[in-house]
């Protein structure tokens, strides 16, 4: 695997301005949230600056280099190539920078969530909502509550994306409808 001063560069270089600071910043959350919850604190570092790898593709072109490295997308990402990528920032994480499984299912994930989110999804995904540049009132309060409770921030930042989906009136993806059913039903378990 690539330390992180190669990924760094990497990304540094590939990268607008903004979407580079915007990975800094993830990163940087990553790592609080790695070492308040046990989690391998240089991982949560790589997946942070790294997570967005693919999000200056070409919406055109994102759905071509997807089918020719055999990604599999639902109609949902066909039509909102935003979604794509995850999946796409992934599998480049893999072949690129030799990630790891857990690590590339953290930013497969980072977009949309899924069921039965580890640690360190949960934790890319929460760094991911909640950096300091993100344009919304309860960012700091996510992160506070991130910082006590990593469950409770993901499950208030996950309910919060999918308030905001649907207050643009874009189509939920089912991955993150799942996520949430899947902790109320553990809830309800519980």
């Amino acid at each position: 695997m690539k330390s992180y001063e190669e990924v760094y560069n990497i990304v540094k270089n590939e990268l607008s301005e903004k979407r580079f600071i915007h990975s800094e910043n993830v990163a940087q959350r990553c790592v609080i949230f790695a070492k308040l919850n046990g989690v391998d604190v240089e991982k949560a570092r790589l997946v942070g600056i790294a997570h967005d790898i693919a999000k200056e593709i070409p919406k055109a072109d994102r759905i071509r280099i997807s089918l020719e490295n055999n990604i599999k997308l639902d109609d949902i990402e066909k039509e909102n190539t935003n979604l794509i990528h995850a999946k796409l920032g992934a599998k480049l994480c893999r072949d690129r920078f030799g990630f790891t499984d857990d690590m590339c299912k953290a930013i497969e994930a980072h977009t949309t969530a899924k069921p039965n989110m580890s640690l360190l999804d949960k934790i890319l995904y929460l760094a991911d909502y909640c950096e300091p540049n993100r344009a919304f009132d309860t960012v700091n309060t996510i992160f506070e509550l991130g910082k006590k409770n990593l469950n409770s921030a993901y499950y208030t930042a996950l309910v919060g994306k999918i308030i905001y989906t649907l207050n643009k009136g874009i189509k939920l993806h089912i991955d993150s409808i799942n996520a949430y059913n899947s902790l109320i039903d553990n809830k309800l378990e519980g």
